[in-house]
């Protein structure tokens, strides 16, 4: 897909310390990306993905997989070129000069990360954690998400040991989903027909790309990583490996638990359930109690509200380090080397949505944003190709963000008109909210 190259005409790069502390190596990386595409999503996917494509529910997984790997060839290469903070942001500020642009990648970005946090809380306290103790929805998921921002400043490397320990919950359990459906085989039981039925008023085609978009939106955590590169060790060398390996292996295990879920049950039944997992296990027969799957969901929730908060405050950081936001906001604790003031401004904006209680067309909006975050990093590969920096990075086959800008316009076409209204808005918001920190920081200047 991509080679690693050095640029052979150096210029002025990011060879200013850091003041984020290096502390992720490549094991790390891996965990942290693999935890956060196989987020809390995938225990909910199936069920919605089987009233799309019926039991063909590989297929859209696995061409969500081939059109999230393009846009992440434009992210190993950008990453590794200018490896600081900020992500989608400061790639857009480099590429197109415009800080209009630069402040609107960021804001998506910001929208996209706070929204998911809010949403994940609410989640975690709701039915899942009920199976255990019953307690009020929104004041549980504000004091989840203090716990959460917590642990943010506490430092990367705490935030990091916690994810690998919930990756490898998170992974055991869509594990013993395979391994149960396998055995369920063996001893005669499910329906191998059903993964190639499509509904029958359905066009295969058709359904596989709109379903897609559901599919896409549960890879899109790579972008992610991104935001963390200034504080990973050698990341020319390292961010492409983990970032490929991470999306091949979520890939891989998305497809076998699609696979098993049609084998297990029919996709009327999966269709109906709120916890189709769950159900595929029941099926199944191996007499798993369900308070465990219960509990897998509550770590797959919590590790997913922590990577969406450690991205969200380093978004933040980097814009303010770029001058996008007050520099106040680029603050960090003098021995923890961590974002707090980032922390603490987005963690507060990721409460007051709690509040709201229903976010559904919001969380439906973000991947209309996430969509333009990434057709602008496409654009930046192509636009940055003439920026050379001192030292080697991984190059991207040029066709690649090509492909990638027009896979992310093919999502695009299959958005609803409400979603796209709401993401205007969105977006006006935050044009206008540039516009009052330009004149701000021009009215000083002018005294």
């Amino acid at each position: 897909m991509s080679t690693p190259a050095p640029d052979s005409a150096p210029a002025a790069s990011d060879s200013s310390p850091s003041k984020l502390k290096q502390a992720i190596t490549g094991p790390l990386l891996y965990l942290f990306i693999l935890g956060d595409v196989l987020g809390a999503g995938i225990y909910a996917l199936m069920g919605t993905l089987s009233a799309e494509v019926g039991g063909a529910l590989w297929a859209p997984l696995l061409l969500a997989l081939l059109l999230a790997l393009l846009t992440a060839g434009s992210y190993a290469e950008l990453v590794t070129k200018y490896p600081k903070a900020g992500g989608a942001a400061i790639f857009a500020e480099r590429a197109f000069r415009q800080p209009v642009i630069s402040f609107l990648v960021g804001f998506s970005m910001l929208a996209a990360g706070v929204t998911s946090a809010a949403g994940l809380s609410l989640a975690f306290a709701g039915d899942y954690l009920g199976t255990f103790v019953d307690l009020p929805a929104v004041p549980t998921a504000i004091a989840f998400l203090a716990l959460v921002a917590c642990l943010n400043a506490r430092g990367i490397s705490e935030s990091l040991k916690g994810n690998v320990i919930m990756t490898v919950i998170e992974v055991s359990g869509l594990v013993v989903v395979i391994a149960v459906v396998a055995m369920m085989l063996g001893g005669g039981g499910g329906d191998v027909g059903r993964i190639g039925e499509f509904p029958v008023d359905a066009n295969p085609a058709i359904a596989t790309l709109g379903a897609a978009i559901i599919a896409y939106y549960s890879f899109v955590g790579f972008e992610t990583s991104a935001n963390i590169a200034e504080e990973v060790r050698d990341p020319s060398r390292v961010y492409p490996r983990a970032l490929f390996a991470s999306l091949i292996t979520a890939g891989v295990v998305y497809v076998l638990v699609g696979l098993a879920s049609s084998i297990a049950l029919p996709a009327s039944e999966l269709s109906d359930s709120t916890g189709p997992l769950l159900a595929v296990v029941s099926a199944s027969g191996a007499g798993i109690p369900e308070w465990v799957f219960s509990l897998i969901a509550l770590v797959a929730v919590a590790n997913g509200a922590l990577l969406t908060m450690i991205m969200a405050s380093r978004v933040t950081f980097g814009m303010a380090e770029q001058g996008l936001l007050p520099r106040a906001l680029g603050a960090v604790l003098p021995r923890r080397k961590t974002p707090w003031a980032a922390i603490l401004v987005t963690t507060a904006v990721a409460m007051g949505l709690t509040l709201i209680g229903d976010i559904g067309t919001l969380a439906e909006t973000v991947v209309l944003l996430l969509l333009f975050v990434f057709i602008s990093t496409n654009v930046a590969v192509l636009v940055l190709r003439r920026d050379r920096v001192e030292h080697e990075h991984f190059r991207v086959w040029t066709a690649v963000p090509v492909l990638g800008v027009a896979s992310c316009v093919l999502l695009l076409t299959q958005q609803s008109g409400q979603v796209w209204l709401f993401g205007g808005i969105l977006l006006a918001a935050g044009a206008v909210l540039f516009i009052v920190a330009r004149l701000r920081s021009k009215a000083p200047a002018a005294r």
